[in-house]
């Protein structure tokens, strides 16, 4: 299963390099804004458990499956598969879903991006302060209604992440995340220590770990499934794209373990912080998306220290948002790179500036094209149902069948190892990849497609 390595691909440094590049995919907007909501509409501990389990038996298999084939193959997202089957093979399909998602996802990842960067300025700016929560609440609809304000964002965050991809692996994307990630946990540790003395604490650790059957719905279940898939980066192409930077003799296992253990504890103790937040006020869990927007900057300025709080939550939430950026401009400029032969420099320019191009079509959603729409769905959301319910679901499916079925048991037992439980653990993956996996991501395109 050994394949040549491209002689020219750079690495990674260290394992812990790629760790943290791997985690920095993977925590996103996903974990803080995402997840903490969903899991409030959805009635807090038995959803938790349930995504948790959905994590084992869906997310990690076809994350290992994302990995091995970047690993082997040593190739771009779209090659990639040529490499591990033939050339020409119909299986390169999820390698062209896998860019056509990168692309996008960060064309309107990048004006939310915008998004998280305006409110981290007003928190620096004290623009909160001394408004009535009304007022607040007005802020996120002040800047939908606003397109210079969104454009100006969302051209500082794509310009970010632009000068992060154009300097490469090593002196780029490698670097950033030894200095982002690590800023993350340390973020992310202070607001935890600020929580504990809320008093809404422990009627937060109650809603998030207690089970509560009642409160789930069937389609809180499927949104367990689904928010379990879409929070590892799967089906993306950036685990191939950063997999693909692994050196052979790398274990993936330990490593795939590691990265979605981060990604689900940050998940978790972002919810902790939130709803700690939120209980101390005595308010609605379930607020739904408005509540990093709308809900979080009312309550930040009613707390001791709320000046401090407002301005390391969301300086959190951009370094999360920044990482997993950079890992889809990646995905696409690894490809043009190696497939066409251009300049780095040149190909992430050009690929930053026709993404940001896109974007602006979902920055004028909310204001100028507001009434541009495709049945009731507006530009902005159109790309994002269309990636969320088709491409990464379809594409996430057919590696998983892929690693399953055409690399079969060989690709396990080379994924497994030679441990004292190899041979059941190579069982396990095969056949979650085979059956499981794929099932259940089936059932989350299927539920999907239902809401168009």
């Amino acid at each position: 299963m050994d394949m040549p390595h491209t002689p020219t691909r750079s690495h990674w440094s260290n394992r812990l390099a790629f760790i943290l590049a791997a985690a920095g995919s993977a925590v996103g907007l996903g974990n803080i804004w995402k997840f903490p909501y969903i899991t409030g509409v959805n009635g807090g501990g038995t959803f938790v458990l349930i995504y948790l389990m959905c994590i084992a038996a869906v997310g990690v298999p076809i994350f290992l499956a994302e990995l091995f084939i970047g690993q082997r193959s040593q190739r771009n997202v779209v090659e990639s598969f040529e490499v591990m089957d033939r050339p020409g093979t119909p299986w390169r399909l999820p390698g062209w879903l896998g860019l056509a998602s990168a692309f996008l996802i960060l064309s309107f990842y990048s004006v939310v991006g915008g998004w998280v960067l305006d409110f981290e300025y007003r928190s620096l700016m004290n623009q909160f302060a001394g408004h009535s929560d009304e007022e607040i609440k007005a802020v996120l609809g002040s800047l939908f209604a606003s397109p210079g304000r969104q454009l100006f964002w969302h051209a500082l965050f794509m310009g970010a992440v632009v000068s992060i991809v154009m300097r490469g692996l090593n002196a780029g994307i490698e670097r950033w995340n030894k200095i982002l990630m690590p800023a993350l946990f340390v973020l992310l540790a202070l607001l935890l220590v600020r929580a504990l003395f809320l008093p809404g604490f422990g009627r937060a650790l109650e809603f998030l770990f207690a089970p509560n059957a009642e409160a789930l719905k069937p389609a809180g279940i499927l949104e367990a499934v689904g928010h379990s898939f879409f929070t590892l980066s799967l089906g993306m192409g950036a685990l191939i794209t950063y997999g693909s930077y692994l050196q052979s003799r790398e274990e993936l296992v330990r490593t795939a373990f590691t990265v979605a253990l981060l990604d689900t504890l940050i998940a978790l103790v972002a919810g902790v912080i939130i709803f700690s937040v939120v209980f101390s006020f005595d308010l609605d869990a379930g607020a739904g998306p408005t509540l990093m927007f709308q809900t979080l900057p009312m309550l930040f300025t009613k707390m001791t220290g709320g000046y401090f709080i407002s301005v390391a939550f969301f300086l959190l939430v951009s370094f999360a948002a920044l990482t997993s950026a950079v890992s889809l401009l990646e995905v696409i400029v690894t490809y043009w790179v190696e497939t066409h032969r251009k300049s780095r420099t040149v190909t992430t320019l050009v690929a930053g500036g026709v993404i940001y191009g896109l974007g602006i079509l979902s920055a004028l959603s909310t204001n100028l094209l507001s009434g541009v729409k495709l049945g009731d769905k507006t530009f902005f959301d159109l790309v994002d149902k269309l990636t969320s319910s088709v491409f990464l679901p379809v594409g996430g499916m057919l590696i998983s069948l892929f690693f399953g079925w055409v690399l079969g048991p060989k690709a396990a037992e080379a994924v497994a190892g030679k441990g004292k439980y190899a041979h059941v653990a190579a069982l396990g993956l095969m056949w979650s990849a085979r059956l499981v996996a794929p099932l259940a991501v089936a059932v989350v395109l299927v539920h999907g497609l239902r809401d168009w």
